[in-house]
């Protein structure tokens, strides 16, 4: 989502007043949201937006660099690559739809080397308590036991990222002690 920051000169000072959305009411991402999918997408913005794990454009199914540099977009804290400048057109005028593709995409790829078997917020085992709900921080998958646990996630979500890192190798030398 795009946004206008407006600003006012106050006793010298540069001050921010609104934040004005870049979008007329009829804009395709102010439609009423679709029924709830399986897989939920985190909302904030304030963190930088993960690697893109995708080698295809969502839209064309092209290989990304096969028509020139990849086309760059960011969405909600997303990075979103595209083979052109058409496809991020053709995507932007139904972003809900491309969205939930490119979440389905990016869990069939991450779900292959998903590093743990527990849920990240209550330590059980995935599957434990029914399907696990898949859901997604910018562009990284998160699984959870339950959907109660993603209020947990969002209220710190590097704390639980950092169990999806994979663990230094046991052969690796150790870090040197900070003095």
């Amino acid at each position: 989502m795009k946004h206008i920051l407006t600003t006012t000169i106050c006793a010298g000072l540069l001050m921010a007043t609104s934040v004005v959305p870049l979008w007329a009411e009829d804009h395709p991402s102010h439609a009423a949201p679709a029924a709830e999918a399986t897989v939920q997408t985190a909302a904030s913005t304030t963190s930088q937006a993960a690697a893109y794990p995708l080698e295809k454009c969502i839209v064309s199914g092209e290989s990304l660099g096969e028509m020139g540099k990849p086309v760059v977009k960011t969405y909600d804290g997303r990075e979103v690559k595209f083979c052109c400048n058409n496809c991020v057109k053709t995507f932007e005028k139904d972003q809900t739809k491309w969205m939930t593709k490119l979440d389905d995409a990016i869990i069939s790829v991450q779900s292959k080397t998903y590093p743990i078997e527990t849920c990240v917020v209550s330590g059980e085992k995935l599957g434990g308590m029914g399907d696990p709900v898949n859901y997604m921080y910018k562009n990284q998958l998160v699984k959870f036991c339950c959907k109660s646990c993603i209020g947990s996630f969002e209220k710190d979500p590097e704390k639980y990222l950092k169990m999806l890192s994979p663990a230094p190798a046991a052969d690796a030398p150790a870090a040197p002690d900070a003095k």
